[in-house]
């Protein structure tokens, strides 16, 4: 057996754990490796039978992000602030991984985003193309997303034009800071803030929120799990300078983004539950 530990660099909680773990599961005849969340973007994944994230809820994104869509469940245990995605660790470190090799966890199935750009003189030919062909999450022109994709107004401040549609219907042409899209695990982060619905976690669709829209009406739209949300730039300067986050990370191009496309992942990312709350008395005690 062979697990990856992704650790909260910056947590001395966190990295006291994970030498805590280690020298458990070195002796128990386990094999693991040990990352931080810093080397993450540089970093390829082996294949492995299980991840464990020490940190909070941003250290479970970037180990989502490592997995991608390759099904291999994480366990997250909460060295950060929130920890709406992890476990607590009353319990402990050790006990925790120990309940979760021996199969006392509960298996949580949440949707994630393939997200597609087009930027300004490529292709569109191609872009068509590669949205249908298996998802390549190269980091330039494909990303993976556990939580959202945020298409916000860039540095200038200026008001961000765009036209939305889903499953192939136009829906508006909007004016404002700009569209969040996010999964059912994204609904409790920054598309709430923008006035979103709390979505429970096994819902397989999307939610598109507008950000400050510049309209009365605009409201925030729940999809169904197939469709797939395309957003295509207007030609406005702000438009231009408008940015993409994906779970809160900028996504760099060399061109202004002219149109993104965006759907459910392949296959679902991985969560294991130990005694945790479940969602709807997390929800009450966090927000209400």
């Amino acid at each position: 057996m062979h697990m990856l530990l992704v650790r909260n660099s910056e947590n001395p909680e966190a990295l006291d754990a994970s030498v805590m773990l280690q020298a458990y599961l070195s002796s128990q005849g386990i094999e693991s490796e040990t990352i931080d969340t810093i080397e993450c973007d540089d970093y390829v994944a082996p294949a492995c039978d299980m991840c464990v994230a020490l940190g909070g809820d941003g250290t479970i994104l970037r180990t989502a992000k490592l997995m991608g869509i390759s099904g291999t469940p994480i366990l997250g245990i909460n060295y950060g602030h929130l920890g709406f995605l992890a476990n607590d660790n009353d319990a402990g470190v050790v006990a925790t991984v120990a309940a979760a090799l021996a199969g006392d966890t509960t298996r949580e199935e949440r949707a994630n985003m393939r997200i597609e750009v087009m930027c300004e003189g490529d292709d569109e030919a191609a872009f068509d193309a590669r949205c249908t062909a298996p998802a390549r999450y190269d980091g330039e022109r494909c990303f993976f997303g556990l939580n959202e994709a945020a298409f916000t107004r860039g540095a200038s401040g200026r008001m961000v034009q765009c036209d939305l549609s889903i499953a192939g219907s136009p829906i508006a042409k909007m004016r404002g800071d700009g569209l969040i899209t996010s999964t059912a695990t994204g609904s409790t982060a920054y598309a709430l803030s923008a006035g979103g619905p709390l979505v429970a976690p096994g819902f397989r669709g999307l939610v598109t929120v507008p950000v400050a829209p510049h309209s009365l009406n605009a409201r925030a739209i729940v999809c169904d799990p197939n469709d797939v949300v395309e957003v295509e730039v207007d030609d406005a300067e702000g438009s231009y300078e408008a940015e993409l986050f994906v779970d809160g990370i900028a996504a760099r191009f060399d061109a202004p983004i002219a149109k993104l496309r965006i759907s459910r992942g392949a296959a679902p990312t991985v969560l294991l539950r130990y005694k945790r709350e479940g969602f709807y008395g997390l929800v009450s005690t966090v927000f209400f």
